[in-house]
């Protein structure tokens, strides 16, 4: 009986969801607020242009936001022991200032109608088309509301942490409804963007009690990551794809993972399991369908556990509940 009534619960949990997704749309704000969606594609792309890795920071934001409550803006609140302060988050996400510009203009534009949680989702999207170009864009259904709520607590136990494994790479996406493959196309995100040291130090300096050093590094790459974040350093940031001098969208992430130039734990997990092989192996190739499937696990990414109708609020600053 207990068993079946968890079922039911969580079925209906996954109703109300469903039914929440699917009262977005692209046109939510034609009426309401026309020019809106082009204002915050405006602003994006004059910080874009200013700052590139702005736009992987925003994609990041956007990410985060929504594998913690789903996507409700609730990332961006400033609250005592909110996801700001989260292990994965503190010190680290970036781009609040991009949103809060977009959101003041906005402000300016048509007062209390369009929601910091559709603006994230909009600017995460313009913010990679500027840096990637057409290779990379995505369908923003709008209309979600903002939420109330933010906690570290839940943000440090559904985000997937650098040094995750395989299955706990799986077991966190499934619990947001996306598929093994769709989260190792996700994880292709790392082939742009910074990290600090400080996420992989114990690959370099600390790996067991035996070993210093990750024998899945490859030698010279972890060389080479030695001599950019010393020992102890937790705040210099690197990038994240060494192979490359610029930042550019492409598959070159695959390649590295099969390599062992990665630098999470997390990353060289995909490769460690029959199923992830083939699937990175599938994506490392010229004229693969990484983009395209990028693109479309963002627009499911972008609904999940989305608020609607009367549900939270629309923030007049984002970082504050009204």
């Amino acid at each position: 009986m207990a068993a079946r009534g968890l079922t039911a619960t969580l079925l209906i949990f996954a109703l109300l969801a469903s039914s929440a997704s699917a009262q977005l749309s692209e046109r939510f704000y034609n009426s309401t607020c026309p020019s809106g969606p082009a204002k915050v594609a405006e602003v994006v792309r004059t910080w874009i242009t200013r700052d590139r890795t702005l736009a992987p920071a925003l994609l990041r934001l956007h990410f985060h936001d929504c594998f913690v409550r789903g996507c409700d803006g609730s990332v961006l609140l400033d609250t005592v022991n909110g996801e700001k302060v989260a292990a994965g988050n503190i010190n680290s996400l970036r781009g609040f200032e991009v949103i809060d510009d977009v959101k003041t203009k906005l402000e300016a534009l048509c007062p209390g109608r369009m929601s910091c949680a559709d603006i994230l989702s909009l600017a995460a999207r313009d913010a990679m088309v500027q840096m990637a170009g057409p290779i990379l864009n995505w369908t923003v259904p709008l209309g979600r509301r903002d939420g109330v709520s933010s906690f570290a607590s839940e943000a440090n136990s559904a985000l997937p942490p650098p040094f995750a494994n395989f299955q706990q790479l799986v077991s966190l996406f499934s619990a947001k409804g996306f598929t093994t493959r769709e989260m190792v196309v996700l994880s292709g995100s790392h082939t742009v963007g910074l990290s600090h040291c400080r996420n992989f130090q114990t690959r370099l300096y600390n790996f067991s009690a035996t070993v210093a050093t990750d024998p899945a590094l490859e030698a010279s790459f972890a060389a080479a990551l030695k001599r950019q974040c010393k020992f102890g350093d937790t705040t210099t940031l690197v990038k994240m794809d060494q192979s490359k001098s610029v930042d550019t969208w492409d598959f070159s992430y695959y390649s590295n993972v099969l390599r062992g130039k990665v630098l999470f734990q997390s990353d060289d997990a995909l490769k460690r399991t029959t199923e992830g092989s083939k699937i990175v192996q599938a994506l490392n190739r010229a004229g693969s369908s990484f983009s395209a499937e990028f693109s479309a696990a963002m627009t499911k990414l972008s609904r999940v556990g989305v608020l609607t109708g009367t549900s939270g609020q629309i923030r007049r600053k984002c970082n504050l509940v009204n």
